[in-house]
């Protein structure tokens, strides 16, 4: 498998995770993840890239919401739907991380918005994550 298709699967194994955690209110990211991975028996190069942005949404979980919270000033973080929050924040978390290109951050969360979500979901999506890219001076 390339590298390229292994982050991709990678993002979408830790939307996965951050899902489930949204859905159950907000337990332990980290723990969830590890266990949502070894029942679905992901595979490890897909679980390090997952585990890490995993580790860096826990890491920074406030301060990703604060931005977002900035960033969609008419929108509630709580009113947005559990597959648009939890792209949202995989994307931020992504762009702090500052290891991806912005346009790869950005593709890959349209992408992760039109397959679990809508075509609004994912125009909404990039909107937000054009917007944090831009903030951070990145675009």
């Amino acid at each position: 498998m390339s590298r390229t298709r292994a982050e991709t699967r990678a993002r979408a194994r830790a939307l996965q995770a951050l899902y489930a955690c949204d859905m159950r209110g907000g337990m332990d990211l980290e723990r969830e993840a590890d266990r949502l991975w070894a029942d679905l028996d992901v595979a490890p190069t897909e679980r390090e890239r997952a585990t890490a942005l995993v580790h860096a949404v826990a890491s920074s979980h406030d301060a990703i919401d604060r931005t977002l919270t900035d960033v969609t000033t008419n929108w509630r973080l709580e009113r947005l739907g559990a597959v648009e929050r939890s792209v949202l924040r995989l994307g931020t978390a992504e762009l702090l991380l500052g290891d991806t290109p912005v346009r790869v951050v950005l593709q890959e969360g349209v992408r992760l918005a039109e397959r679990y979500g809508s075509a609004q979901s994912a125009r909404f999506v990039n909107g937000v994550l054009d917007a944090i890219a831009r903030r951070m001076g990145r675009l």
